[in-house]
């Protein structure tokens, strides 16, 4: 019975992430209830009418506001501190797991039902088992509602596809236990461990490092920061295969790209395409002449910056790449595809190396 397996997997997917943040469950499970509600209120509405775009606004409104205050609300009140001297006390805010991930599939369900792609959910229960799956839930991909709506459900697992499932999800462990783990230690032995990184001290342990070292450690990262990555998103995907689910794919060995514009197609194509469609797009993309298409991307960009983390080096990287893409959309395209592959995949590699650094 299917409903018995939903029922089943809600449970221990709620389990699995209380294991980590008992308390912030409530807000996963709050979020999802006024999704819910507000899909339900858009879906009654006539097609993008004003009563239809009040329900966007209010369940944008309460994703992004809860997304800022839990993400972002330390390092707006150290930012404000330290120019207005206000708040006096700074408060520290704990990061709820995931929440980056699970706001963002919140977002595109409502967005998507105040388009028309699909119906709003009548079932809280569905809803909510979309949101909290434990395969995905944490680390990504960010699984669109549209792109699973029929295996919650409806689904079925062949012996073919549970053996495909657990032989990615085994590829993904071997590649985080044995690859990402080790690589991450050397990085943090030949550049800082995050509990080095975060004294005041730090600028004076790196100066003291010889700079092979720091050559090194920061390979040591690029390769560190693709293996957990992507083995995160292995062990989703064989997991989601195992059970019935068919999760898009995450990465396409960027490494091997010839272009940032390539590499950020094939590099968490998940969040790539949320991107895309959900704000490029809708900020007129590249429709609207030279000018306002560079400044949507970079609005992307520096969205994509801040989505990775709440402090200004995550924005500064993400501009990084927006001045790459700039460069290659304006001059430097046809001279890449010009020269040998190695030369081009070399300048990509250069170019995402120093952008780990930041």
């Amino acid at each position: 019975d299917l409903r018995a397996k939903n029922t089943v997997m809600i449970i221990f997917s709620l389990i699995f992430y209380a294991w980590g943040e008992p308390v912030y469950l409530l807000l996963l499970i709050a979020m999802a209830f006024a999704d819910w509600l507000l899909a339900q209120y858009i879906g009654s509405k006539p097609y993008r009418s004003f009563g239809a775009r009040f329900g966007l606004v209010a369940a944008c409104v309460v994703n992004l506001g809860l997304l800022a205050v839990f993400k972002y609300g330390t390092f707006f009140a150290e930012n404000t501190h330290a120019l207005f001297g206000f708040p006096a006390v700074i408060p520290s805010i704990a990061l709820p797991i995931g929440i980056s991930f699970y706001t963002f599939q919140l977002l595109s369900y409502v967005v998507d039902v105040y388009r028309g792609e699909v119906p709003p959910q009548r079932s809280f229960k569905i809803l909510l088992l979309y949101v909290s799956l434990f395969h995905q839930c944490i680390a990504g991909p960010i699984v669109r509602y549209k792109d699973v709506e029929n295996e919650l459900m409806q689904r079925s697992s062949s012996v073919r596809e549970i053996s495909q499932g657990v032989s990615r999800f085994t590829v993904g462990l071997a590649k985080k236990a044995l690859l990402a783990n080790i690589c991450g230690q050397l990085a943090d032995t030949l550049l800082l461990s995050d509990a080095a990184a975060a004294g005041a001290d730090a600028v004076t342990v790196l100066m003291g490092r010889p700079a092979l070292s720091l050559w090194l450690g920061v390979l040591a990262f690029t390769l560190q920061i693709y293996l957990d990555f992507s083995a995160y998103s292995d062990m989703a995907i064989g997991m989601g295969l195992m059970i019935g689910f068919h999760y898009k794919e995450n990465f396409d060995y960027p490494y091997t790209s010839h272009t940032v514009a390539e590499f950020w197609r094939r590099w968490h194509m998940s969040l790539g395409s949320f991107f895309r469609d959900y704000v490029y797009i809708p900020l007129g993309g590249n429709r609207k002449g030279k000018r306002r298409t560079y400044v949507n991307m970079f609005v992307v960009w520096l969205l994509t910056g801040f989505w990775h983390g709440a402090s200004w080096n995550f924005m500064l990287w993400g501009l990084y790449f927006f001045l790459f893409l700039v460069l290659e959309r304006a001059f430097l395209k046809e001279k890449l595809e010009a020269l040998p592959a190695i030369v081009s995949r070399i300048y990509l590699l250069a170019v995402v190396y120093f952008g780990w650094i930041l």
